[in-house]
């Protein structure tokens, strides 16, 4: 097993050292540090940016070609760190303890140092793994102007005389918002907004989840298995690539291998709504992204998405955007010509 070791004394401080040791090269964009490495200890990237109240993020996605442990040192009493792995899996446990965590894919972790300042992620031989860390530093700023720290650090290190290890249930919504961060486009002023939201709806998310964990004290994800859990978001990858598809919840729970009672379920966990929802939601969306950027009369469009009715489908587009599609039409026609 290769031991790699840093010092989280701050952000950019992670980046670099993670650089040196990986023996990669950084790309700035504002406030988004990009590492790339690809040498014979493995592969991959590793993105982190900063946000507003002592929040920053790193996303690793990487390949190793032999086991690794990566030692963070962190000053103890200081940050809650809210891990997530997207794919993959990866162990954690901290210096002079036996207890180690396994995360699994869609699970999430909330890991803080009460009592000694070493953290030691494990990622194994040939396995990809694409994790999530969100950093949130207790101590930043003055107390009474970030509430938002001041309430973690009183419910997560405050009165704790142990390091905290807490593994959540599995949650598909966290990784459906990873997508869409990692999937942003857009360059400049713009990617930054958009990923600091994005990260904060994320953390949003994983608090939420570890409140239901502890108000529940049951397995969130009802019946579900984490190998069903990923029919279900490859199910919804399908559907939104392919929103003309016409099957019906049997046809498509047949499709996957699951129950129609599951994959039901499945879709309130990560959309929270019903898959013939699901499937109306995304067809509407993309008839508003085709209506602003191609040619197509309505009639095509409803054609092009798999919509039987124009009257069916006038309705829930104005449900949506509060007028029909030959209004929006027309009005995105008038603000390209003024």
């Amino acid at each position: 097993m290769k031991h790699l070791h840093i010092t989280a004394t701050n952000f950019d401080t992670i980046l670099k050292q993670l650089q040196t040791v990986l023996k990669g090269s950084i790309k700035q964009n504002l406030k988004e540090h990009i590492l790339k490495f690809d040498t014979s200890l493995g592969y991959g990237t590793i993105r982190g940016t900063k946000s507003k109240g002592g929040i920053s993020y790193l996303e690793f996605d990487v390949t190793f070609n032999e086991d690794i442990k990566l030692t963070i040192a962190s000053p103890v009493k200081t940050a809650i760190n809210f891990a997530y792995c997207s794919e993959g899996k990866m162990a954690h446990t901290f210096k002079n303890t036996s207890k180690r965590i396994e995360l699994e894919t869609f699970q999430t972790a909330i890991l803080a140092n009460v009592e000694q300042e070493n953290n030691m992620l494990y990622f194994y031989r040939g396995m990809q793994v694409v994790m999530s860390l969100i950093s949130v530093n207790t101590r930043f700023g003055n107390v009474g102007d970030f509430a938002i720290n001041k309430e973690l650090r009183q419910r997560y290190i405050e009165d704790r005389t142990e390091d905290v290890a807490i593994v959540s249930s599995y949650n598909l919504k966290i990784a459906e918002r990873i997508k869409q961060l990692q999937a942003i486009k857009q360059e400049g002023v713009v990617r930054a907004l958009l990923i600091e939201g994005l990260v904060h709806v994320i953390l949003a998310l994983e608090i939420e989840q570890h409140k239901k964990d502890t108000l529940k004290k049951e397995n969130a994800t009802g019946s579900l298995t984490c190998k069903e859990m990923v029919k279900v978001k490859d199910l919804s990858e399908f559907i939104y690539n392919f929103p003309e598809t016409n099957l019906t919840v049997t046809e498509l729970s047949h499709k996957i291998g699951l129950t129609p009672t599951k994959l039901q379920e499945g879709f309130k966990l990560m959309h929270n709504r019903t898959v013939n929802d699901f499937i109306r939601d995304v067809r509407v969306t993309k008839s508003e992204v085709l209506i602003k950027t191609t040619d197509m009369n309505i009639s095509q469009i409803l054609y092009t998405l798999g919509f039987s009715s124009r009257s069916y489908f006038s309705k829930i587009f104005k449900e949506k955007y509060n007028c029909s599609p030959s209004q929006y039409k027309l009005q995105n026609k008038l603000a390209v010509s003024a």
